[in-house]
């Protein structure tokens, strides 16, 4: 191996350091403390720190003597001399094998540039300070930016509830019929929270076989069952440490799962199958259900004590035909995600939103989102009226007359469709001469519609 040049090394140190030997001659100083005191290297080299020459102003009398005498290390501000700079000292002594002082090594800090350090420091705290301000802002912005419409009331609230909670390791309890946007909110109280950008697992506990859900989420050891794979596997719990489990559909955990689940929320510890040490879980739980988990308990499918540990924090999410206020915009939202992923720019009339917003929607936001898509897909003349509308949703022709005959005459409802066909032309040409040509009209023929609509 080749010899390590202490000395070279030293030389480059920001600090100054000072080393005597036993008897306090002057062996070595590196060139920071040259340059910190203004000397040269042979006015102080052999010099004794005990008997120092005044004269020359090259020493100070620093903590090397104190050291020498005490055997211990000793710490103190002096000033050099010749450039009175105040310094921060350091000495201690290094003993050889007998256990007398070999050496003794001061080193010396410029105190006006650890003034600067800590000035610095405290700049860098007060902005990690606001960073840390500006960071959880955005978390809190978060659970609003996402794309959920959230018009009606009921919404509203189920939001404040997640916004409340996000910053929480709360367990929370999301109910409402599929479709009707839990997982949004499970997302939404996720991104809000402190535990963003750590993992976030999520496991439908209808989807996986009941042998093998306890497996996957609490792992197992290798040779716990046949066909486990050789070294064991880690289970969805570990996976998710200092981040978030989505349990979704819990209602449909099988009741021998449900005593261990409720021993993991008690315990926060997990044991992998076949295994015997317990492992300390870091995670926060969110459990969703379309089911009625207090019919379940009263029909003896789900324990009474699991669901009040999952049920700390409840949302309820209502259907969407309880949501009146939530259709038109979902519409409006779906309608322009399919219109740019397409190229197309379909248009929807009054009488085909009036069909929609009177329609119960069992399939809720899943439905819709699905209608709004295959309306979009098929779609051929540039517009979705009320009877390509009435036969996607199924609605019988009596149904779809009389919503018709509650919604305006012929004349208003092609007036409508006039206004919503040539102003959607004008924000996508620009002009009135390239929008009368996207629409197959004169010039003169447009400018005089759009004077009798008033556009």
């Amino acid at each position: 191996m080749k010899e390590i040049d202490f000395k070279k090394i030293c030389d480059h140190l920001i600090d100054a350091i000072y080393v005597t030997d036993g008897e306090g001659n002057t062996i070595y100083v590196n060139d920071a403390y040259l340059r910190l005191g203004n000397l040269r290297r042979e006015e102080i080299m052999n010099m004794n720190v005990f008997n120092p020459d005044q004269t020359k102003q090259v020493y100070t009398g620093g903590v090397l003597p104190d050291v020498l005498k005490s055997g211990k290390r000793c710490e103190r501000i002096g000033t050099l001399k010749r450039t009175n700079t105040k310094v921060h000292i350091t000495g201690i002594p290094i003993f050889d094998e007998n256990g007398k002082i070999q050496y003794a090594v001061a080193t010396e800090k410029d105190v006006a540039r650890l003034e600067e350090l800590k000035d610095h420091l405290a700049e860098l705290r007060k902005e990690n300070s606001q960073g840390a301000a500006e960071l959880a802002y955005l978390r809190d912005r978060q659970i609003y930016d996402i794309n959920v419409v959230m018009e009606s009331a009921c919404m509203q609230e189920a939001f404040a509830i997640a916004k409340s909670v996000a910053k929480t390791d709360v367990t929370v309890l999301i109910t409402g019929e599929s479709g009707t946007g839990k997982e949004i909110i499970a997302d939404a109280i996720y991104m809000a929270s402190d535990r963003n950008g750590k993992p976030f697992i999520k496991l439908n506990c209808s989807a996986i076989p009941a042998n093998l859900l306890e497996s996957e989420l609490f792992g197992y050891e290798e040779g716990a069952f046949t066909g486990a794979r050789k070294g064991g596997k880690a289970g969805l719990f570990e996976i998710a440490s200092g981040g978030v489990v989505l349990l979704d559909e819990v209602g449909d955990m099988p009741m021998d799962l449900q005593v261990k689940m409720l021993r993991v929320l008690q315990s926060r510890e997990v044991t992998r199958v076949g295994g015997k040490d317990p492992i300390p879980l870091d995670i926060r739980l969110i459990a969703s259900t379309n089911k009625d988990l207090k019919s379940g308990i009263e029909r003896g499918t789900f324990r009474e004590d699991l669901y009040y540990r999952l049920n700390v924090v409840p949302i309820d999410l209502k259907p969407l035909k309880e949501r009146q206020a939530d259709i038109e915009p979902l519409v409006e939202t779906f309608l322009k995600k399919y219109n740019t992923r397409y190229n197309k720019n379909i248009i929807l009339t009054r009488l085909a939103m009036a069909m929609m917003l009177e329609y119960s929607w069992p399939g809720n936001i899943r439905e819709l989102k699905n209608v709004v898509e295959r309306m979009v897909v098929i779609n051929f003349t540039g517009v979705i009226d009320g009877d390509v509308v009435g036969r996607i949703l199924g609605l019988p022709a009596a149904k779809v007359q009389s919503t018709n005959s509650r919604y305006g005459t012929l004349k208003a409802a092609t007036e409508s469709l006039e206004r919503q066909m040539i102003e959607s032309a004008l924000e996508r040409c620009g002009s009135k001469r390239k929008a009368a040509k996207a629409l197959g009209v004169d010039h003169s023929t447009l400018v005089k519609k759009c004077q009798r609509l008033g556009i």
